[in-house]
C-alpha cells in the first residue's frame, strides 16, 4: 500500500512537471551549490522551443515589482503539513441545530494562506464565485502569518504579535517603510492560490479603495491576465458628504472583477424590476406584445448610411448633424416592412427602433459599472442592518451591505455554485448566500475563511463574549439564518461546520524519517499524534485524497472496527488497531474507491501479508493508501 502524503501541493513541483510534460528535451539536471543533483531548466533549448526570447539578467522590459516579491511567490508554491480540525461545538446543523455536522457550508478559522493551500487540490476548479474584501491599507489594519523581512523572533522581540503557535502575526503601519511592499506581499500568494480554485467560467470580485487600487490591478492583470478583466465596478458606498474633508470627501469604493476565462464567460444579468419592465408598452397593439423605441441615429456618422426617410405622414427627415443612421439602407427597409420601425402616434416622428421585451435574452439586464447605493445599499445601511441584528450593538465598523454581495452572486452564480470568501470577516457573504438561495430556491454552498485575530478587551465584543472576529462572525451566521427562516420559511441549509487550522496530525517522523536520530525513534511506536482523534485523521485524510470536506460521513463497524464512510462508500477509512481478516475482507467486498488503514493497524504478520491478495480478489480497482 502506498502512503499517503498529508502534506498541502507541492506548486512548484506541479509547475515543473508541466514544464516537463510540455518540453522534456529543455529538462536537464546539474550539481547545485550543495553537491547534490537536481533539476534545471535548459535556457537555451526552450528558446529553440518556444521560438521567443528568455529574457535574464538586467534586461529592460515591462514588469510590476516591488521589494520581496520573488518570495511572494515561493510562498504560494511551497507546501505546508499543517491540517484542519472539526469544530463540532461551534458547527451549525442544516436545520439551525447546534453541534450537527450535516451542513454543507463551510466555515474556517485560520490564516488564509494556510487554508488556501490545504483545499488547493479538493476545491481545485470547483468555486464559481470568490468574493473577498481584504484590508484597505489604511495604516493599522491587517494582520497574517506572513514574514517578509524579519525573522519571526525579531519580530516578535519588536511587536510581541505572535499567535499560540509562535506564528509572526504581521501589522501594517503606515509609517513602515515598506507599506505597500508588506500589502503587496500579502495578497499576492492569496491570488495566486485563488485563481486555480476557480472553475473555467469562474468569476472573482475584490473590494478595494484608492489605497492600493491600482496596484491591485496591476497584481490581478498578471495573476489572472488582463484578457480576463471585466470590470472595474464603483460602489457608492456613501450617501451624504463629509464637510470636514480638506479637498474631497471621497464617496465610493471599488470592486475589480476577473474573470478565469473571459472568453467562456457571460453574466447573468441583474433581475428585471417592475420599474423596467413599465418601460416597455404596446401602444400600436403589435402582436409581439410590449415593446420600448431607441435612437436610430449614430455618431460619429458613417456616410453611406446618410439618406434621407419619409415619415407616414409625408416629412422627410435626414439624421442630425454628424450623425448617420445605424441601419444600412437595407437594413431600415427589412425592419420597416416588419413593423420594427415607429414613428410616433401621428406617424411624424423622427425614426426609432422598436425592441420587444419578448426577445430581451433570458439573463436578464447588463450591469453597469456604477452601482448606486439606493440599488446596493452603502456603509452606513450595511452598519445599522448589522447592528440591529446582533442586538443593538455595533461590533463592526464598515461591513459590506448583503445586497451588494448578493448582486455579485445574482450575476454570474447558479443555483448549486460554491462561493467562496478567504477574507471573510463579519460574515456578510454567508449572509448573502442564504438570503439568494431563500429568495430563489438556490443550492448554493459557501466556504468562509478568517483569521482568529483577537478582540479588544476593552470593547463590547470581547465583552460579550466574543473573543475573536470569527465568533462574531460564526454568531451572524446563526442569527442571519434564524431571521431568514422566519421571515421565508424556505428549505434552505441555514448551517456550517467549522474547522480550525492546526499542526498536522502526523509527528515529524512521517515527513522526514531520515532526519529523526535513532535515539530518538524509541518514542514513536506510532506516528499520529497521541492527542488526535480518528475524526481528525479522517479529515487531513480527506484533504490530502481530494475529497470535499461537505462530503456526507457515516460511521459503520465492520467485524467489530470503527469506519467511516464518506461520501456513499467512496472512501472507506478505518484507523483501529488489530484490525483482522475478516475486517479487510468485509471493507474489500464494498468495493470502495479508496480505502486507508494505519500503518501499523494489522493484528499480525498474516493479515499484513494477505492484506494485497484479499483486495485483489474482491475489489482490484480500490486505491490503497496507509498513514
Amino acid at each position: 500500500m502506498d502512503k499517503l502524503n498529508m502534506s498541502s501541493a507541492d506548486l512548484a513541483k506541479r509547475n515543473l512537471e508541466k514544464l516537463v510534460s510540455l518540453f522534456p528535451d529543455a529538462i536537464t539536471e546539474v550539481i547545485n551549490n550543495e553537491g547534490k543533483l537536481i533539476h534545471a531548466i535548459d535556457k537555451d533549448i526552450l528558446m529553440q522551443d518556444i521560438n521567443l526570447e528568455v529574457i535574464d539578467g538586467a534586461k529592460e522590459r515591462y514588469q510590476f515589482t516591488w521589494p520581496d516579491k520573488k518570495h511572494s511567490i515561493v510562498m504560494a508554491n511551497s507546501p505546508i503539513t499543517k491540517t484542519l480540525r472539526l469544530e463540532k461545538d461551534k458547527s451549525l446543523g442544516r436545520d439551525g441545530i447546534n453541534g450537527e455536522v450535516d451542513s454543507k457550508n463551510i466555515f474556517i478559522e485560520g490564516d488564509n494562506l494556510d487554508t488556501l493551500k490545504l483545499l488547493q487540490e479538493t476545491y481545485l476548479g470547483k468555486v464559481k464565485m470568490i468574493y473577498i474584501d481584504p484590508p484597505y491599507n489604511t495604516g493599522n489594519d491587517f494582520i497574517y502569518e506572513d514574514n517578509f523581512a524579519q525573522s519571526a523572533d525579531e519580530y516578535a522581540d519588536n511587536s510581541g504579535q505572535t499567535d499560540e503557535e509562535g506564528n509572526q502575526l504581521v501589522q501594517n503601519s503606515e509609517s513602515n517603510g515598506r507599506f505597500h511592499t508588506d500589502w503587496l506581499n500579502m495578497i499576492y500568494p492569496r491570488l495566486r492560490l485563488a485563481r486555480d480554485f476557480l472553475t473555467d467560467d469562474g468569476v472573482i470580485f475584490i473590494s478595494i479603495d484608492d489605497n492600493e487600487q491600482e496596484n491591485l490591478k496591476k497584481v490581478c492583470d498578471e495573476i489572472f491576465g488582463s484578457n480576463n478583466f471585466l470590470a472595474q465596478v464603483v460602489w457608492e458606498r456613501a450617501y451624504a458628504p463629509i464637510n470636514l474633508k480638506k479637498n474631497f470627501s471621497v464617496s465610493h469604493d471599488y470592486i475589480l472583477v476577473y474573470g478565469k476565462d473571459s472568453s467562456v464567460i457571460q453574466t447573468n444579468g441583474i433581475a428585471r424590476t417592475d420599474e423596467s419592465d413599465n418601460r416597455y408598452q404596446n401602444p400600436d397593439n403589435d402582436p409581439r406584445g410590449p415593446w420600448s423605441s431607441s435612437d436610430i441615429s449614430v455618431g460619429p456618422a458613417i456616410k453611406e448610411n446618410i439618406y434621407p426617410i419619409t415619415t407616414p405622414s409625408g416629412r422627410v427627415v435626414e439624421p442630425p448633424a454628424g450623425r448617420s443612421w445605424r441601419l444600412s439602407r437595407q437594413s431600415f427597409r427589412e425592419r420597416l416592412q416588419d413593423n420594427r420601425i415607429w414613428f410616433g402616434i401621428d406617424g411624424n416622428g423622427v425614426p426609432r427602433i422598436k425592441r420587444f421585451k419578448s426577445e430581451l435574452r433570458k439573463s436578464g439586464i447588463t450591469p453597469m459599472t456604477i452601482w448606486k447605493y439606493e440599488e446596493v445599499g452603502h456603509s452606513q445601511s450595511a452598519t445599522q442592518d448589522l447592528q440591529k441584528l446582533m442586538g443593538g450593538k455595533k461590533y463592526f465598523d464598515y461591513p459590506k451591505p448583503v445586497p451588494l454581495i448578493q448582486r455579485c452572486i445574482q450575476l454570474y452564480t447558479e443555483e448549486d455554485s460554491i462561493v467562496m470568501d478567504f477574507f471573510a470577516g463579519s460574515a456578510t457573504t454567508a449572509h448573502a448566500v442564504m438570503q439568494q438561495n431563500a429568495e430563489d430556491g438556490g443550492k448554493r454552498q459557501y466556504i468562509l475563511v478568517q483569521i482568529p485575530e483577537k478582540t479588544d478587551p476593552k470593547k463590547d465584543a470581547y465583552q460579550d463574549g466574543y473573543k475573536t472576529i470569527c465568533d462574531i462572525g460564526e454568531e451572524r451566521i446563526r442569527r442571519a439564518g434564524k431571521k431568514i427562516k422566519e421571515e421565508t420559511d424556505a428549505d434552505i441549509d441555514y448551517g456550517f461546520r467549522c474547522f480550525k487550522v492546526d499542526s498536522s496530525n502526523m509527528k515529524d517522523v512521517y515527513y522526514a524519517p531520515a532526519d529523526v536520530e535513532q535515539l530518538s525513534l524509541d518514542g514513536f511506536e506510532d506516528n499520529i499524534k497521541e492527542d488526535r482523534t480518528p475524526e481528525d485523521l479522517l479529515i487531513q485524510v480527506m484533504l490530502d485524497l481530494g475529497i470535499l470536506l461537505s462530503s456526507d460521513v457515516e460511521v459503520q463497524y465492520i467485524a467489530g472496527k470503527k469506519v467511516f464512510s464518506v461520501a456513499d462508500g467512496y472512501l472507506l477509512a478505518c484507523f483501529d488497531k488489530d484490525v483482522n481478516e475478516k475486517t479487510v475482507t468485509e471493507i474489500a467486498k464494498k468495493k470502495p474507491f479508496y480505502v486507508v488503514l494505519r500503518d501499523n493497524s494489522m493484528a499480525n504478520d498474516s493479515v499484513a501479508a494477505n492484506f494485497e491478495q484479499i483486495f485483489e480478489t474482491y475489489s482490484p480497482e480500490t486505491v490503497r493508501k496507509v498513514l
